[in-house]
């Protein structure tokens, strides 16, 4: 098997077209593969052993059809917990002494592999994620971006030459090299149940660190095929231990394990303010401060000024706020319009709406279900708050038939300081407020505590300027919309409740899973 060598330059991987009837055919095929191996069990992986707790299982269902089970999978106690805390400690001396390119050479290896099998990846995403062919692809092909990209990272970290130059000393051999930290908790979540997991999980592990992974309680059998995957490329045993299990019993465990060394969590603001609540606790036998890499959410919006191109802002607008049912930390929940325009915006947005289909991943709809029943009523509920806070002009309405399907709902006239303008919905709803000027619009954005992507639309260069410098958030986007962004070429992570500002697939990524060591040597 050939897979890219880890001095090639990196290029983001190609989204399938699936206009092209082979390509269709093709994943229609992986659907009817996947579809026919629903209903398995799947054990819990822990230091080479396949593990069945046949009296404790997470049940998986298909969202858009919940009375279709995806998989029954072994849920972990805190004695498995403990079991795959020892077996990552064990294997962390093994493995963080295997050179960098080695580890590098491992990932790309998976990459291949991921490749090869990109179609079967994305149709388990379809049935367990309920994301329709575009997301799933998409979410593939960044699990196999952050494998490239961070291979061909750990290469350069490793390389001595292309460090932060040092300042000469006469007499010495001064070098700065990058170690490994430990063992970490990988906490992923279920939006992006392969991609984030594969990038949290790889950074972690080409560093030389070894993992114990609690994949997202709604999504864990991707999270087992990814685990398959990266065995099949050659990481030893127990590098990653799969235990999926409840986050209050076993995550809160692994985060206070005085043997944890860093946890990285993608997922609510109020779990991760938890988890670092709880990380900061010095345990006995503990003899560091545990690092916590945190991706917590966001209430993004985008800004349109009466320069901008309207219909563009529009469709932005909408695919930032419905892409993925509005189930993504970036998605655009709040656009902000300048008063002159504001209503031919709307009227727009509100036609670009009505011709979103609901319907089944499977068939490939625009629209498909929210994760869970949860999330669900949630989402129900916030819509009612927005009746009171706002005009409802189009959606919101639950769709006919046995899964979490909703109307995507479009608000107007919703006042800034609002429930449905300040809170994280995770869902199909989005509130649109006037402002008397651009200046104003930005200030209306900036107005949450969060801060994780936002856009911008206008055509005048000063104001886009003013823009660059005064809107507060970890991802700004011109005349573009605020979802997509892709690996290499915007790195990302956000401020504030936002979380720890990580800057997933960027160069200063796997400074967060190394530590830095100066060595000095008197010649």
């Amino acid at each position: 098997m050939s897979y890219i060598t880890p001095n090639a330059i990196f290029h983001n991987e190609p989204f399938t077209d699936f206009t092209i009837a082979e390509e269709r055919d093709d994943f229609l095929q992986a659907l009817s593969n996947v579809k026919s191996k629903l209903g398995a069990h799947y054990p819990l992986l822990i230091g080479g052993e396949s593990i069945y707790t046949e009296q404790r299982e997470l049940v998986s269902l298909n969202p858009a059809e919940p009375e279709q089970v995806i998989g029954y999978v072994s849920k972990a106690g805190q004695e498995f917990a403990e079991h795959a805390m020892q077996n990552a400690l064990s294997a962390f001396t093994l493995w963080s002494a295997v050179p960098a390119e080695q580890r590098a050479v491992v990932l790309l290896k998976a990459a291949s592999l991921l490749r090869i099998r990109k179609h079967e990846f994305s149709a388990w995403l379809v049935y367990e994620s309920g994301k329709n062919w575009a997301e799933a692809d998409a979410d593939t092909a960044e699990a196999i971006d952050f494998m490239e990209y961070y291979a061909r990272e750990m290469i350069r970290l490793s390389e001595t030459s292309v460090h932060q130059p040092l300042t000469s000393i006469s007499g010495e051999d001064n070098k700065l090299k990058y170690i490994p930290l430990g063992v970490g908790v990988i906490i992923p979540p279920w939006n992006f149940p392969l991609a984030i997991l594969a990038g949290m999980t790889s950074a972690a592990v080409v560093c030389g660190n070894t993992v114990v992974l609690k994949p997202a309680s709604t999504t864990p059998v991707i999270a087992y095929q990814f685990c398959k995957l990266m065995k099949e490329a050659g990481v030893p045993n127990g590098v990653i231990n799969y235990v999926p299990g409840s986050g209050a019993e076993i995550g809160d465990y692994l985060t206070l394990h005085p043997k944890t060394r860093f946890i990285c969590f993608t997922g609510s603001k109020e779990v991760g303010l938890r988890i670092n609540q709880l990380a900061a606790q010095t345990e006995n036998g503990q003899i560091w401060i545990k690092r916590v890499i945190a991706e917590m959410g966001g209430k993004d919006g985008i800004v349109v000024d009466e320069t901008a191109d309207l219909p563009a802002a529009a469709v932005a607008i909408v695919n930032s706020a419905f892409g993925f049912q509005g189930q993504k930390c970036s998605a655009a929940s709040r656009a902000i319009i300048v008063e002159s325009v504001y209503d031919e915006v709307v009227s727009r947005i509100i036609e670009l709406t009505r011709q979103l289909k609901v319907g089944l991943p499977e068939q490939n709809a625009s629209v498909g279900p929210v994760i869970d029943e949860n999330s669900f009523e949630q989402i129900l509920e916030y819509i009612e708050i927005g009746k009171e806070e706002g005009k409802l002009v189009i959606g919101g309405e639950k769709v006919e038939g046995s899964g979490y399907m909703i109307q995507p709902a479009v608000f107007i006239d919703v006042d800034p300081k609002s429930r449905l303008m300040q809170e994280e919905i995770f869902g199909p709803v989005l509130a649109v407020t006037p402002a008397r000027n651009w200046e104003e619009a930005i200030r209306v954005y900036n107005d949450t505590e969060f801060g994780l992507t936002g856009s911008f639309f206008s055509t005048n260069e000063v104001r886009i300027q003013e823009a660059l410098n005064r809107m507060h958030c970890g991802n700004l986007y011109v005349n573009r919309k605020c979802t997509g962004a892709l690996v290499g070429a915007h790195p990302f992570g956000g401020f504030n409740m936002s979380g720890t500002d990580s800057k997933a697939g960027g160069h200063d990524y796997l400074l967060l899973f190394t530590q830095a060591k100066l060595v000095s040597r008197k010649i």
